[in-house]
Formats: structure tokens, C-alpha cells, sequence
């Protein structure tokens, strides 16, 4: 898997990766609900079309107990090259939901492999702490993707 990650302005993250794995299975290990299951969320709901609705559950564990939701809009669905997501953390003491990023993964067949470019924009990218942790959480979460995909 390469590594091409990189910070495009204050608000936006971009990271790059080459995956071992057919376009179409890369695809679906992202709309998947059970093949989301095995590499970024505990519990995962998906409707695959434009339009669609989706909500990830993480559980909590012994570092935070806390369980972790989000969920969002399919805004964009083009099977095998395409996926936007609006990106919503519901916050669980004021119970309110924060639109945190809208989310874009750019799929790229190469023969037996997959790249992929995601795209984060937001404004949970306003300081370099935030970025740097979004950073860093979606390249360990496309590690879990290749190790479960390849």
C-alpha cells in the first residue's frame, strides 16, 4: 500500500492509497454494511444509492467507554469510482448533532488493484491538532481495510 497523505489548506485533509484488492471489492468493503463491520465500525447501517442514509457505531473500550455514532447523507454514489458523505458526530452529553466533514473517496482501478483518494473538508480541520488526528485516524482505518481486503 503507498503512502500519499497531505494537508490542502486549513480545512481539508487528503490521503492517498494504493490497495491491493480488485476496484469492485475495495468498493463494497465501503458500502458493505457487513464488510464495513470488519474494519471501521463495530456496527454499520448503509444505503447504497445517492440519497441514501448511513450510521457507523464504534463501542467503547476500556481507553474511552464512551460508544461513538456517526451518520450522514450518501450526497454522491458512483458504484466503483465514487463516494461522498456528509459526516455527522452526534455528541452524546448535549445529544446534539455536529456536522463535522463531508467525506469523498475517489476510487482508481489498476488492473487488480485500487486506488484510492479520500478527501476530508470541513470544519473540523480549523487548527493542525484536528487535522493531524484525522490524519492519522483515516490512514490506521485504510490500514484495517487492506489488512481485511488483500
Amino acid at each position: 500500500m503507498s503512502d500519499g497523505t497531505g494537508l490542502d489548506g486549513e480545512s481539508q485533509i487528503t490521503l492517498t492509497r494504493t490497495i491491493n484488492a480488485h476496484v469492485d471489492d475495495v468498493f463494497a468493503a465501503w458500502t458493505d454494511p457487513a464488510l464495513i463491520e470488519q474494519w471501521q465500525a463495530d456496527e454499520a447501517e448503509l444505503d447504497a444509492f445517492e440519497g441514501g442514509e448511513y450510521r457507523f457505531t464504534t463501542f467503547g473500550d476500556e481507553e474511552d467507554a464512551e460508544d461513538h455514532t456517526v451518520s450522514g447523507e450518501i450526497l454522491q454514489f458512483v458504484e466503483n469510482q465514487k463516494l461522498v458523505m456528509s459526516w455527522v458526530h452526534k455528541d452524546q452529553e448535549t445529544d446534539e448533532d455536529d456536522l463535522i466533514f463531508v467525506l469523498e473517496i475517489l476510487f482508481k482501478a489498476l488492473d487488480d488493484r485500487t486506488q484510492i483518494t479520500l478527501t476530508e473538508r470541513g470544519l473540523a480541520h480549523a487548527d493542525p491538532e484536528s487535522r493531524i488526528f484525522s490524519m492519522e485516524a483515516w490512514s490506521a482505518a485504510l490500514e484495517n481495510l487492506a489488512e481485511v481486503i488483500e
